[in-house]
């Protein structure tokens, strides 16, 4: 993560939502508390949407729309913020923002204070490990090394990060506990279990 995040409090005027992003050259601002708990996250697509819909009525439904110049960061911001921890794996939070489509990731400590942020960029690294190798790991260290099952049973395809389970692992158990262990694999963004149950049929 990076420790240096450029932030905006709660009350911060648009002027210097605009200025701050300009300045630092980001796309999106974590919103704090004056206790420095991240309560939102205003982005450019925010700033600039609010900008181009100025002054046209019922644009946002149930909703007091004041002057741009009266606007804060509370008024623009999206809540709940989407966060993650300090110790949270690389995978996982890659995972979390291929999930969610987000471009930064605040970090904050079991208070809730804003420590610092991860951008896509900072897991990279994740996002490029090789399909094929990924796909290795699961037939060789999960399906066979860790639950001793036969990988002719079951058909393994990766693509982009995301993997497609198929076959009849035998028991609804057996299947779960395997995507479950696949999901924690590094280099896997998302699981498709597509195994065939004998009681039920593929979950998501």
């Amino acid at each position: 993560m990076t420790t240096h995040v450029v932030a905006v409090r709660s009350d911060g005027s648009y002027a210097e939502m605009i200025a701050a992003l300009r300045a630092h050259r980001v796309s999106g601002l974590p919103v704090v508390d004056v206790e420095g708990t991240v309560v939102g996250v205003v982005s450019e697509t925010d700033l600039l949407t609010r900008r181009d819909m100025d002054g046209r009525p019922g644009w946002l439904p149930h909703r007091k729309h004041p002057p741009i110049g009266e606007l804060t960061a509370a008024d623009l911001m999206t809540v709940p913020s989407v966060t993650t921890s300090p110790d949270e794996l690389v995978s996982s939070a890659a995972r979390l923002m291929s999930s969610r489509k987000l471009r930064r990731l605040p970090v904050v400590d079991s208070q809730g204070h804003l420590v610092g942020i991860v951008c896509r960029s900072d897991v990279l690294s994740v996002f490029s490990r090789p399909d094929e190798e990924i796909r290795r790991e699961i037939t060789q260290d999960v399906i066979l090394d860790g639950f001793f099952t036969d990988p002719a049973r079951l058909a393994v395809t990766v693509k982009d990060g995301v993997v497609t389970l198929e076959g009849a692992p035998g028991s609804v158990t057996l299947g779960r506990n395997i995507v479950d262990q696949v999901r924690h694999v590094e280099g896997v963004v998302a699981v498709r279990d597509r195994f065939t149950y004998p009681l039920a049929g593929p979950a998501e």
